[in-house]
């Protein structure tokens, strides 16, 4: 039901003129500088493939679990949404971090490096015991606040009550591979995350089947097998870290290091990135909840839109962090005018990665539909929220690796802090929620609508590119 689809690209044929003539033509998208792009590859690439593994996994997942049923696939998916929360929450924390870590590793300042990693261990244990307490008390709480389907309610409960070692795993693993990707460490996260796709796989295959002689646990067994993986990627990851790493050299006993005097810098360049993905986070739940609310039908096929977004996004989720380590770098060597240079050539980067995602979105979205046993009703809405992603990715990818990227690298964070409150809040969750409540619009234009943060966010921060305001002092 990809109906009236050159309808649909209106819009975007129309944006796309104007933004060019106000501000993308006056910037240099392409640096005529080899090390450059061999360095950026180097980088991205690795962190690509290991985004890739994740989403292959989440893919599996979905896949597995939809041959149960479509209660199945919304109960794990909306269970998820909430640990996901967490999961941004530990990105901003890791992400506000390496800001620091990659400026002091430009520096050479291994002190101030090791002081900026364990204020950000701490955070990072208070929060996952944050989550894992009200995971633990309240598990139907938090999923009536996604759906009000008992069926679906009841095994997002079944999935919470087997997850809770999740947080404190998946906090430390991911924040520690964000300082090690800040020092130019890339390969260990992504042989890691090997190791955990392939566990996954394994006691996915054994555990909601009942095969190899193991139990048949269904939704539960979705999110054991997600456990043993994350255990995997903690020993592995931090294991290294803790243990072995000799290029920063951290270790157990630097978690009781005193750090009063590096914390105000801290928060200055962290704290708005942590409340900005939080905020982010929060709303990308109360987003969730829009669709959650809308119907099982919509969840699902907006469960396997999600999938199908990711995997033709690594590339530019691999390019986001790249930009903010080589940002990172550049200007803890003073190199200021470089730094802006190539912060223009991220934007180009960006531009082909998002024309290519949506590409890949067009080409994969009837086989991915196909994939799963699906009503019909789903496989329409399906079919509609393809259509918009494809339209969304475009400005997603530019947006993801100023906002991500380059912009948070320069330490502008406040700026986007911002723009991540703002737009999302005032712009995509009440046109959303008008969309599908009050207009009962078709699903292309509920979705668009509740994503129409990502082209606004995209527009603004080019123009903030081209201020060149972003590059911020740290001490």
């Amino acid at each position: 039901m990809c109906y009236n689809a050159d309808y649909k690209y209106f819009a975007i044929i129309h944006i796309l003129p104007k933004l060019a003539r106000e501000g993308v033509f006056r910037l240099h998208l392409i640096v005529k500088d080899r090390e450059f792009y061999k360095n950026v590859a180097g980088i991205s690439i690795p962190i690509a493939l290991q985004g890739l593994i994740t989403v292959g996994v989440n893919l599996l997942d979905t896949m597995m679990l939809g041959q149960l049923g479509e209660t199945a696939i919304s109960g794990s998916a909306l269970a998820n949404q909430f640990i996901g929360v967490f999961q941004i929450l530990c990105m901003g924390m890791g992400m506000g971090a390496s800001v620091l870590t990659a400026r002091y590793w430009g520096m050479k300042d291994g002190k101030s490096l090791k002081k900026s990693i364990t204020i950000m261990y701490r955070f990072c244990l208070g929060l996952a015991l944050l989550f894992t307490v009200l995971t633990a008390l309240l598990p139907a709480g938090i999923m009536s606040l996604y759906t009000n389907e008992t069926g679906v309610l009841e095994l997002g409960v079944t999935y919470f009550r087997y997850s809770l070692p999740t947080y404190l795993l998946m906090g430390f693993s991911l924040t520690t591979t964000l300082v090690l990707r800040s020092v130019g460490q890339v390969k260990l996260p992504l042989i890691s995350s090997i190791g955990a796709f392939f566990l996954n796989v394994f006691f996915n295959y054994c555990l909601i089947f009942g095969n190899f002689g193991f139990p048949r646990l269904e939704v539960a067994g979705a999110a054991i097998a997600t456990v043993m993986a994350r255990v995997l990627e903690f020993a592995l990851i931090c294991g290294y870290f803790w243990f072995v790493d000799k290029k920063v050299a951290y270790r157990l006993r630097d978690f009781l290091m005193k750090c009063g005097d590096l914390v105000k810098e801290y928060f200055r360049i962290s704290f708005p990135v942590l409340v900005s993905d939080g905020l982010l986070a929060f709303g990308n739940s109360v987003v969730t909840s829009v669709i959650g609310h809308m119907g099982e039908s919509f969840v699902s096929a907006n469960s396997i839109t999600v999938v199908t977004q990711q995997l033709s996004s690594v590339l530019v989720q691999g390019v986001s962090q790249a930009s903010a380590i080589v940002t990172g770098h550049t200007l803890g060597r003073g190199e200021v005018e470089k730094a802006r240079h190539q912060g223009e050539a991220f934007l180009g980067i960006g531009m082909a990665l998002g024309l290519l995602a949506g590409g890949i979105i067009m080409v994969l979205s009837e086989p991915m539909i196909s994939a799963y046993n699906l009503t019909q009703e789903t496989i329409a809405i399906a079919r509609e929220l393809m259509v918009a992603i494809s339209i969304i990715i475009f400005f997603q990818a530019m947006n993801s690796i100023l906002t991500k990227g380059v912009l948070r690298g320069g330490g502008d964070t406040k700026f986007l802090m911002l723009g991540d409150i703002l737009f999302l809040w005032v712009a995509s969750i009440p046109l959303g929620a008008l969309a599908g409540f009050v207009w009962h619009l078709p699903a292309f234009w509920v979705y668009t609508l509740l994503k129409c943060d990502q082209i606004i966010k995209a527009v603004w921060c080019i123009f903030r590119l081209r201020s060149g305001k972003w590059i911020k002092k740290i001490s």
